[in-house]
């Protein structure tokens, strides 16, 4: 089971046609017990433009299961979670850092 933190891949269409991308898992095990999708964070390797209050741009990058300098970007969206394959997990220190930045960016206490 996917848990919060996890790195994933999953098939995103676009104009050209559909591709596979990384994304960070950040729905809780509480969603997951109740919904057959999860809530995702977009992770991107254009580290360049990951300039904003809500991006991140991961240290751990490698270990995360990653091939690329990476950054996540606190853009959400939603995918059914059997479309996705884990292929790694961010490090406590990455993690917490995109939990600042989910706090930044998602109106919550």
């Amino acid at each position: 089971m996917i848990q919060p933190g996890d790195v994933v891949t999953a098939d995103f269409p676009g104009v050209t046609g559909t591709k596979r991308r990384p994304a960070v898992v950040v729905s809780t095990d509480a969603y997951h017990q109740h919904r057959p999708d999860a809530i995702l964070a977009l992770v991107t390797s254009q580290i360049g433009s990951a300039t904003s209050p809500t991006d991140y741009v991961l240290q751990d990058w490698s270990a995360a299961g990653l091939h690329k300098p990476s950054a996540v970007r606190c853009f959400l969206f939603t995918l059914p979670r059997t479309d996705l394959v884990t292929i790694g997990r961010l490090s406590d220190t990455d993690w917490a850092e995109v939990q600042s930045r989910l706090k930044i960016a998602v109106a919550f206490t």
